[in-house]
C-alpha cells in the first residue's frame, strides 16, 4: 500500500505539473509529497521529474512511468471497487466541474440527499465558465455544456439542456413584448451578448431556422464572460437574454423575469459528463454520474 501511495502522488504531481496543488489536492504537507518522490526516484534509479523554481515537469523516463503508473491505479480502483453492490456507500475523494449554472440550479439543491446517503465521501466541486484541464487539474471528472472539441476525451451524453428567451416586466414595458422574429427589429429590442472571451464577435439571437438554427444580429450595450452577470444582466432589464431553463425557473415562477417567444427557443445545449481515460470509471465516479444523470433529467431534453 505504500508503494501505491507513493505511485498516487507521483501521478498527481505529474498531472498538476506542481507540488504545491499536488499536496493541496491530496489533503497533505508538500513536504511529505517532495519525500516520497525522491524516494521513489531513488528506489528506481532514474530522475522521473525537473524540477525548477517555476515548474515541475516529466522526464522521458518520467513519462514512461507515469503512464503505466496511471493505468495500474485505475486497475487498484477496479479491484477494490468490483465486489462493491451499486448501493454500498461511497468513500474517498471526488473531484469534478460542471458549469455554474448547473451547480447552481441542479446540483446543489439535490446534494444534501447525495451526501446523507454517503457521509464518507468527500466531494470537491468546482464550478467554473470556462473549459478547465482534466488532467492537469486534477478532476475525476466534468460536466460540459456544448461540443466536446478535444477528441481524446471520453465522454457520455447526458442530455440536452432546455433553453428559453426571457426579459424582465421593466425591460418589455419599455419595449413591448416581441410576438414575432420582426418584432424584436421593429421594437428596437437589445439583447445582453454573452462571450466566454471579451472583446469577441457576439453570436447574435438564436432562433429555429427551417432544419436548424440561425442568428439575428441585435444591439446590444453590454457584454459580459459570466453566466451568473448575464442572468443578472436580464433580471437588471438591460436586454433579452437566452439562457438555460433551469437556472431560470425561480425567476419564472416569482415573475422577475417572463419567457418571451417561446416558440422561437434557441437550440438546446448538450450536456456530456466527460472523463480523461475510459479506465478512470471507478466505483465513485461511476455512482457520481449515475446520480448526476438522474437529478439532471427533468431539465434536459
Amino acid at each position: 500500500m505504500q508503494d501505491l501511495d507513493a505511485l498516487l502522488i507521483f501521478a498527481r504531481v505529474a498531472e498538476m505539473s506542481s507540488f504545491t496543488r499536488a499536496a493541496e489536492s491530496l489533503g497533505i504537507q508538500k513536504g511529505r509529497v517532495s519525500a516520497v518522490v525522491r524516494r521513489l526516484e531513488q528506489a528506481l534509479g532514474t530522475t522521473l521529474l525537473h524540477r525548477t523554481t517555476r515548474s515541475v515537469q516529466l522526464t522521458e523516463d518520467g513519462r514512461a512511468f507515469h503512464a503505466r503508473a496511471r493505468d495500474l491505479l485505475a486497475e487498484v480502483q477496479e479491484l477494490q471497487s468490483m465486489f462493491a453492490g451499486s448501493g454500498a456507500p461511497l468513500r474517498g475523494k471526488l473531484r469534478v466541474d460542471m458549469p455554474t449554472e448547473l451547480a447552481q440550479s441542479i446540483v446543489m439543491p439535490a446534494l444534501p440527499q447525495l451526501l446523507a446517503a454517503h457521509p464518507e465521501l468527500e466531494l470537491e466541486l468546482s464550478s467554473t465558465d470556462r473549459r478547465v484541464d482534466l488532467v492537469q487539474e486534477g478532476f475525476d471528472c466534468v460536466i460540459r455544456l456544448g461540443p466536446i472539441i478535444d477528441e481524446t476525451l471520453i465522454a457520455r451524453p447526458l442530455g440536452k439542456l432546455r433553453m428559453i428567451n426571457a426579459a424582465s416586466p421593466s425591460y418589455l414595458a419599455r419595449h413591448g413584448t416581441p410576438r414575432t422574429l420582426d418584432d424584436l427589429r421593429t421594437q428596437a429590442h437589445q439583447m445582453v451578448h454573452y462571450t466566454p472571451t471579451l472583446g469577441a464577435r457576439p453570436a447574435g439571437w438564436e432562433y429555429p431556422h427551417g432544419e436548424g438554427y440561425a442568428t439575428l444580429a441585435l444591439p446590444g450595450a453590454v457584454q459580459v464572460n459570466n453566466v451568473r452577470t448575464y442572468h443578472a444582466a436580464g433580471l437588471a432589464g438591460i436586454g433579452l437574454i437566452q439562457a438555460g431553463h433551469a437556472a431560470l425557473a425561480q425567476h419564472l415562477e416569482t415573475g422577475a423575469l417572463v419567457e418571451v417567444l417561446p416558440e422561437l427557443r434557441p437550440s438546446p445545449l448538450p450536456a456530456w459528463l466527460v472523463v480523461a481515460h475510459r479506465r478512470n470509471l471507478s466505483q465513485r465516479v461511476r455512482a457520481f454520474m449515475g446520480w448526476i444523470e438522474a437529478v439532471a433529467g427533468p431539465y434536459f431534453e
